[in-house]
């Protein structure tokens, strides 16, 4: 779970300003943040399966995000995953 001081940290960071958290950077630095989290989760539970639908689906909404950035502008897309370390 994310707090809500670390998603305005995001915010700011990726979005510019406090105000622009649909933008397509924010919500993959989000998601990031989220997987990042839930992927220690399993490391300790690694029964949770149920549990394990939402990681996944957060995974695909990742995905699908990154490569909308990637084809719409592609250098934001670069800066983006170099400073989350998603794609090495």
């Amino acid at each position: 779970m994310i707090t809500k001081e670390k998603k305005l940290e995001l915010i700011k960071k990726f979005g510019g300003s406090e105000k622009n958290t649909g933008d397509t950077a924010v919500q993959i630095a989000i998601l990031t943040h989220d997987i990042n989290s839930l992927s220690e989760h399993f490391a300790k539970n690694k029964k949770d399966l149920h549990s394990k639908r939402g990681f996944i689906a957060k995974i695909e909404k990742r995905k699908k995000l990154i490569s909308y950035l990637k084809s719409q502008d592609f250098a934001k897309y670069q800066e983006t995953i170099k400073a989350l370390g998603i794609r090495k």
